[in-house]
């Protein structure tokens, strides 16, 4: 989440209006995260989280997108529904941009879950995988491996370098490795491919919420868990791996949604993808955010201590929890 976009208070209590949820009290913008503008809205009704689509999101993907939040809700997944305008619309429009409100849950994310609360969010995925199932639309993975490709060529080894000078080879290299290495044939389904500590809110050891889906996309499962294994099992910076957060997480997947002896075998060159997956965004971010944007940006090199892990130790890790 991010505020690319200023809104002024008419223009929110306008928006506003055409939602039955009852008069504006007030909105703030929410810093964290890199691709749309968000505000924490209260109305004399409730709370509701705005968003205003901003970066790498088609508006054509928004039925899906939203569909998606109401499809997982409605199958009892801890997912914010949806809030549909008097017209019944799933979003509307300001000065071109899509905006969507979206049910607000409560909960906090944390920066160092234990493990139990790791074992809740493997549950969790591994639920929302189950309930996907009958999800009727899909949408390609725009941010697969060709994405990767192309966006750290677009970046520019000369760019990368002023980011870190170690960058462009491990970059390079890597894409080369995962071309000639990437599985097939692996279950898939609608994923998150997203869900970062901060888009998961916890009350205590249970998760209350998953939230923005919107790089959700068909793809592997166990690509999805290998993002969020990436996203979940490493301090902040990827310096200290975390194997009590490790295991717990696979643990907790596997409670609802046993792994194939493929689908493992296949988890330590999907953990490599994921973090080139996030270097290549966070490359393409650090060089191109705004800077007046009120956006946070966030450190590829934070992503490359994981991938430089996951090509040591992955194979012994990923096999069943536990370094090597």
């Amino acid at each position: 989440m991010a505020v690319y976009t200023h809104l002024g208070a008419r223009e929110l209590a306008g928006l506003i209006a055409h939602y039955d949820v009852g008069g504006l009290i007030s909105a703030k913008g929410i810093a964290e995260g890199v691709s749309n503008s968000n505000w924490l809205i209260e109305t004399s009704g409730a709370r509701f989280i705005l968003t205003m689509y901003e970066r790498r999101i088609e508006p054509a993907d928004l039925p899906f997108f939203l569909g998606l939040l109401d499809h997982l809700a409605a199958h009892g997944c801890p997912v914010p529904r949806t809030i549909h305008d008097r017209e019944g619309a799933a979003y509307r429009t300001i000065d071109g941009k899509a905006v969507a409100l979206i049910e607000f849950l409560p909960g906090v994310s944390v920066d160092q879950p234990t493990a139990t609360q790791a074992f809740s969010v493997g549950e969790a995925l591994a639920r929302t995988h189950l309930a996907a199932g009958s999800y009727v639309q899909s949408r390609m993975q725009t941010l697969g491996l060709a994405a990767w490709d192309m966006t750290v060529h677009d970046c520019g080894r000369d760019a990368l370098a002023g980011i870190d000078p170690a960058l462009p080879d491990i970059a390079f290299d890597e894409l080369s490795f995962l071309a000639g290495s990437w599985p097939g044939g692996l279950p898939h389904g609608v994923c998150h491919c997203d869900l970062f500590p901060d888009n998961v809110l916890m009350l205590g050891d249970r998760v209350s919420g998953l939230i923005d889906f919107y790089f959700a996309a068909t793809d592997f499962f166990a690509y999805d868990l290998a993002v969020t294994h990436a996203a979940w099992s490493f301090d902040n910076h990827g310096r200290q791996f975390r194997d009590e957060v490790s295991t717990a997480l696979l643990a907790g997947y596997e409670s609802i949604r046993p792994l194939a002896d493929y689908e493992r075998d296949a988890l330590p060159v999907l953990a490599r993808g994921a973090c080139m997956r996030f270097i290549s965004s966070r490359a393409d971010d650090w060089l191109n955010t705004p800077p007046d944007a009120l956006v946070t940006r966030k450190d590829p090199m934070d992503f490359v201590r994981r991938l430089l892990f996951y090509r040591e130790a992955g194979a012994a890790v990923l096999a069943g929890g536990g370094k090597p």
